[in-house]
């Protein structure tokens, strides 16, 4: 499997994190936007090296002519996480000024997967009509939302269970949290 991971300037990298550490056994070319990277940089608790090291390609996000802003570059799927709502509108309405958007462009018109995490509260009705324009064009919002029938102890639970949402609707097996009543 080849994934493309977009990482954008929301809160909440510890998911791009986690979900790159366990996406081992996929090709993973790697997007961090110049916002994701302030991001990251304040809140991640490990050097943006760390995220690098955990994909197969990393690309700059101001490189509209990389592989991944192609239609015949052939990846299975791409997440954006987390996904700034920025992104989420600029995907909604076809703005493809960066790569991120671009390979979103991309998943969208070559009917390949595309989850969007954002992970931004409280919602505008902008917000809400970006996300409906993107699921009723393909894409998959799988907001930053953590359930608590796992009975979680630390944040890393929480986090481990918006990832392995997202490891599901990638078909990628995981064992991040305990599913309901299991």
């Amino acid at each position: 499997m080849r994934v493309v991971v977009g990482v954008t300037g929301a809160s909440g990298v510890q998911y791009a994190h986690a979900l790159l550490r366990n996406l081992e056994s996929a090709h993973v070319d790697l997007v961090i936007s110049e916002d994701g990277k302030k991001v990251i940089a304040h809140e991640a608790g490990v050097p943006l090296a760390a995220f690098e090291e955990l994909a197969d390609a990393t690309y700059a996000n101001d490189d509209v002519a990389a592989p991944p802003a192609s239609g015949s570059y052939l990846f299975d799927a791409m997440v954006v996480i987390p996904c700034s709502m920025g992104t989420v509108g600029k995907i909604a309405w076809g703005i493809s000024d960066n790569l991120i958007t671009r390979a979103a462009a991309v998943c969208l018109k070559e009917r390949r997967k595309l989850i969007l995490v954002p992970r931004e509260t409280p919602l505008a009705a902008s917000h809400l009509e970006n996300m409906l324009r993107l699921t009723n064009q393909g894409a998959v919002i799988l907001p930053a939302m953590p359930g608590f029938y796992h009975s979680p102890k630390e944040i890393e639970d929480l986090v481990h269970f918006v990832v392995g949402k997202v490891l599901d609707q990638l078909g990628v097996e995981h064992a991040l949290f305990r599913r309901w009543r299991e």
